[in-house]
């Protein structure tokens, strides 16, 4: 980069020295190492009293922190400098290494740089980056501000903790990875370095050097558990993803010496027939029901429907223990052997667990409905409740469907008749607001007593379970509108609308089974909802509704209101769960500040700043969390199929990428991978507008949402991954990419051997919605 003309303002420089400007545009610029010397070379800075000179406007810029200097040099602050060195921690959806600088100290969490693989011919010689590797990255900022970058030499093996299970040896032992993206490479522990490790123990490992011969070394650092252990393979994912799970002392002590609440400035309704419904195993219920026909002339066929909510703001105040850790972990963690709550049992299973027939404190909003299913207007309050009767959604369900019992029986007429035709007229709105439309099936897995699992079920969808969901939105919707007409500062549940790159790759994999998306027009989710309808009950149906679930933005909490797209509703806050989501608890605590209901409400001094801070940290563990859910139902799934390795599966193409193919399993629902390098002898190139790789001798075309038939070649346990062969052949194309697109491919073509491949796996859907 040129030197650019002086200020006048500079005039007292020594003519031959930049701008502080023009250095921090330089720096911003280079695309090689920068230091004192390219700077001086840059600007022709010459003499070495003009060096000293501009040595100490360096260090003038670096102390204002303008300026950050590191292994690679001078970088602007918070930026990385084009070179750098990094750890190689993991890999993303793609199959790319992703890496972070090993030395950081700008705001927040250092960035992620994602490593461009390296092409047949190039850098040959050099060794293959791999999972816990130290390496100097070329690094590259992209226009919105990510990092990607190439390996210029790699140094070793980092000293980052990794996680893995300790097997003992005649001398010392070895450790296998738990990283189901890492290389799967084990690691030596020589004798002296166990600690107090185990055969089977999860353990904490600090990596030495690794050197050319031999497997890596290491040290344990920390026996984290036995995996003979109940609950063993949630164990995994706890300290892999860093989700907190033992209180501190001082919150349960916090949390025992709460005392209940009383009925004193409250309203009293005790008597009314609220109901919580939940599945059979729920420990805490957090949410009850209750409708009535509208007295009200003026509101003929409407109703009044209540949802009251426990009222967690009455025992976790603002600044104390309680609030800090639950700030900390965000919300609870849903395990198939365990919950990791966001609050202690004695408030989240106890005090504010809305069981049935004890007195429970609760903020509730009375919504009043009309029969067309619009909202006329609502109000909150804060109760004293009593639940008239704890139902699962099967047992309520039934009860409508004609098969009553003991206990919904009385209920039927009083309660549960009322509720459903409530439902029935918001049901009527709902269908005329058109929500996004998704019809993906989630799974669950059923464990045995012993914690292995027993089965992977589809849970049938009841009228009940979108009954409470339908509810649940309702009572959102009138938070967010509550506390937008009192100027109260809120975090608000927000889903942007879909993102013009992902509506143009949307196009382009529609356009491939012959469905054009409309390109003008208001982006709404009917749009594809008419894209849905279109592809239902086609060979393309689950294809197009996983594209279609790519295609939306991620949801997230924030200060700022931008809308729920997929729910198409304007404004809209989570009010419902604060048993075990920070979010609510926020907005409990704003709604009791609004509408004066008494003490635990939202400080005056909370500003939105400070709440859009809670939204980014909040954002952060609920993604943790799913996260660390998927990897262990992976876990337990591998363990499952561990025992059928050569069994053939009929499954899915469910992810498409430069290293191969993710086969979702019809069976269980698991993802298991395909290597690129075992589909055969053309050479395969990634289409990712059409989510699809195409030979280009060939034209063999393998696509997302493709069925196919695979062969279990290897699982792994420990690191949650299955390894698949594929079976079914491609689409048949003309070569070069082209050709036409045939039906699903045909079965049993022996794919030919290739290169040994690590194995990895993309994860089954999550549990539940989070909208």
């Amino acid at each position: 980069m040129a030197p650019r003309t002086r200020a006048k303002a500079d005039t007292a420089l020594p003519p031959t020295l930049p701008t502080r400007e023009q250095i921090l545009a330089f720096i911003a610029d280079a695309k090689e190492r920068v230091g004192k010397r390219e700077i001086a070379k840059a600007f022709g800075v010459k003499g070495g009293a003009a060096k000293i000179e501009l040595k100490a406007m360096l260090k003038e810029i670096e102390g204002e922190g303008a300026l950050e200097r590191g292994r690679g040099g001078l970088a602007a602050a918070g930026r990385l400098p084009p070179v750098v060195l990094a750890d190689i921690r993991s890999r993303d959806r793609h199959g790319d290494f992703l890496a972070v600088p090993a030395e950081w100290t700008g705001e927040g969490k250092p960035p992620s740089i994602v490593l461009m693989p390296v092409r047949a011919g190039r850098g040959a010689k050099r060794p293959a980056p791999g999972i816990g590797d130290r390496a100097l990255i070329r690094v590259e900022r992209d226009a919105e501000g990510g990092y990607s970058g190439r390996v210029v030499k790699v140094i070793g093996k980092n000293k980052a903790e990794l996680i893995g299970v300790f097997r003992a040896g005649a001398q010392g032992g070895r450790i296998v990875p738990v990283e189901k993206r890492g290389q799967g490479k084990e690691i030596l522990i020589p004798p002296g370095e166990e600690g107090e490790a185990r055969d089977g123990d999860l353990v904490s490992v600090s990596l030495e050097r690794e050197t050319r011969f031999g497997l890596p070394r290491g040290r344990v650092k920390e026996r984290l558990g036995s995996l003979g252990s109940e609950k063993a393979v949630s164990l995994i994912a706890l300290h892999l993803h860093g989700i907190p799970h033992v209180f501190a002392e001082a919150t349960l002590a916090e949390a025992e010496a709460v005392k209940p609440a009383t009925l004193r400035g409250r309203e009293d309704w005790r008597d009314r027939p609220l109901l919580t419904i939940d599945p059979p195993d729920a420990k805490d219920h957090d949410d009850a029901v209750m409708a009535e026909p509208d007295g009200d002339p003026a509101n003929p066929g409407g109703f009044v429907l209540t949802v009251a909510i426990a009222d967690v703001a009455a025992y976790v105040r603002p600044g104390t223990a309680l609030d800090r850790e639950a700030l900390e972990r965000g919300n609870s963690v849903y395990f198939p052997d365990r919950v990791v709550p966001m609050l202690p049992e004695r408030i989240s299973n106890d005090l504010c667990s809305l069981r049935e027939g004890e007195d429970r404190p609760a903020l509730a909003v009375r919504m009043v409905i009309a029969a067309d299913g619009e909202k006329r207007k609502h109000s909150f309050h804060r109760v004293m409740m009593r639940s008239a009767a704890k139902l699962s959604y099967a047992q309520a369900q039934a009860a409508i469907d004609g098969h009553t019992d003991g206990k919904t029986g009385p209920l039927l007429d009083t309660a549960l008749r009322p509720l459903w035709t409530a439902y029935a007229a918001l049901r009527t709105a709902r269908d005329r607001r058109g929500p996004l439309a998704l019809d993906l099936p989630e799974r669950k897995v059923v464990l045995t007593p012993e914690g292995a699992v027993d089965r992977v079920i589809v849970p049938e969808r009841l009228d009940a379970h979108r009954l409470i969901e339908e509810f649940m939105i309702q009572a959102n919707v009138a938070a967010a509108e509550t506390l937008e007409a009192a100027k109260q500062p809120l975090i608000y549940r927000v889903h942007d609308e879909p993102a013009l790159e992902k509506m143009r790759v949307l196009g382009e994999v529609l356009a491939s089974v012959g469905i054009k998306l409309p390109k003008e027009g208001a982006l709404r989710p009917d749009l594809f909802n008419r894209v849905l309808r279109t592809v239902a009950d086609t060979e393309h149906a689950i294809f197009i509704n996983e594209v279609v679930l790519r295609s939306q933005a991620q949801a997230v909490y924030a200060s700022e209101n931008l809308g729920h797209f997929g729910l198409n509703l304007r404004r809209y806050a989570h009010f419902t769960s604060p048993i075990r989501r920070y979010a609510d608890l926020v907005v409990h605590r704003a709604l009791i500040a609004a509408c004066k209901l008494g003490s635990g409400g939202l400080a005056a001094a909370v500003t939105a700043g400070d709440l859009a801070a809670i939204g980014e940290g909040i954002s952060a563990t609920e993604r943790r969390a799913m996260a660390a859910e998927r990897d262990t139902i992976d876990r337990l799934i591998a363990g499952h199929l561990a025992d059928r390795i050569g069994a053939t599966f009929a499954g899915q193409i469910s992810g498409v990428t430069r290293s191969g193919l993710f086969i979702k399993l019809a069976e269980t629902g698991a993802d298991g991978f395909v290597p690129i390098s075992q589909l055969g002898a053309d050479y395969f190139r990634h289409e990712e507008g059409r989510h699809a790789l195409v030979g280009e001798r060939t034209g063999e075309t393998f696509r997302l949402g493709d069925r196919v038939e695979v062969k279990l070649v290897e699982a792994a346990p420990v690191a949650g991954a299955l390894r698949f062969e594929l079976l079914s052949e491609g689409r048949k194309g003309r070569g070069t990419g082209g050709g036409a697109r045939a039906g699903a491919g045909q079965p049993f073509k022996a794919a030919p051997s290739g290169r040994p491949a690590g194995i990895r796996n993309s994860g089954t859907r999550h549990r539940g919605s989070r909208r």
